[in-house]
């Protein structure tokens, strides 16, 4: 049976771990360097569902940016989901990623959506309060993740893909 395919795009600043929360999601495998997207790189991957019909991730790793340009909003056209991705120890990029999902929400509505706050393995270097995360999860599911260790990286992306399917 043919998996059905949905677009996720990856947002968030520079240097969240989109690129490698990627990696580690399609290749279990995570880098130490540092390496800049520039404008997309498309991945995919199967995601088996209990009880249904394998679907296919097809992820956009989209640059990192704190504002939505007009070539960032082509690459978003389509797109079934959003993984937002903050950086724990930076602050500011949780404000990013925030911005970005008011930027796109303009043209993706019903896009089905998450936040990912990066870096677990720092979690003592962490400026994103968890008060913070408590008041947002009232809105939004948010998922505390690790592209190194992989802690949460699954359930990230197999929440998105369970309620895509619903």
């Amino acid at each position: 049976m043919n998996a059905v395919a949905h677009k996720l795009c990856m947002l968030g600043d520079f240097g969240v771990g989109k690129t490698s929360l990627v990696a580690r999601f399609v290749h279990s495998t995570f880098s130490e360097k540092y390496l800049t997207t520039v404008g997309v790189k498309v991945d995919s991957k199967e995601v088996a569902l209990p009880g249904r019909a394998p679907m296919k991730l097809v992820v956009w790793d989209i640059a990192g940016r704190s504002q939505l340009d007009s070539l960032n909003m082509t690459y978003l056209r389509g797109a079934s989901a959003l993984l937002l991705v903050a950086d724990g120890t930076r602050e500011r990029s949780l404000h990013a990623a925030l911005n970005l999902l008011m930027q796109s929400r303009t043209l993706l509505p019903d896009a089905t959506i998450a936040l990912a706050v990066n870096k677990l393995d720092l979690v003592e270097q962490w400026e994103v309060a968890p008060a913070a995360l408590a008041e947002l999860r009232r809105s939004l599911p948010v998922h505390e993740t690790s592209a190194r260790s992989g802690a949460g990286v699954e359930a990230a992306f197999a929440d998105i893909a369970t309620r895509l399917a619903q």
